[in-house]
């Protein structure tokens, strides 16, 4: 079955306001208990700093994303930090992972294949272009 249009800059927009929603969302949800957060990021081994810059990094990094501003900095520090969560937290529970890889390999797609034209800082792709 052959589809009539494909718009591949729709298709990036909606990537990158379904990744940005979900790290504004689990931002937000930490800068609202820091106590909690701190105490978590405690038991893992990490001090109170990281947590404060995990809930920011998630909160404005989700805001930047769903924006198309510095995507390729915002998704590779959303990689980081899923993979810190995934082999910290995680590891050897597919289960408790999914949501974690799915954010991880999203990330890792809008790092590959840009904004898209829809965003503020219009199309872009992180491909060097051949000579």
């Amino acid at each position: 079955m052959k589809f009539a249009s494909r718009n591949v800059d729709f298709g990036l927009l909606l990537l990158r306001i379904v990744v940005g929603g979900v790290f504004i969302n689990h931002g937000l949800m930490k800068l609202t208990n820091m106590q909690g957060t701190i105490g978590f990021f405690d038991s893992l081994g990490f001090g109170p700093f990281l947590a404060y810059a995990v809930a920011l990094i998630e909160t404005i990094g989700g805001l930047f994303m769903v924006l198309g501003l510095w995507t390729p900095v915002v998704a590779i520090l959303f990689a980081v930090i899923m993979l810190v969560a995934i082999f910290k937290t995680k590891m050897g529970n597919f289960s408790k992972a999914e949501l974690d890889l799915v954010m991880l390999l999203s990330s890792a797609a809008v790092f590959f294949a840009g904004n898209g034209k829809y965003s503020i800082k219009g199309k872009t792709n992180n491909t060097t272009p051949t000579v």
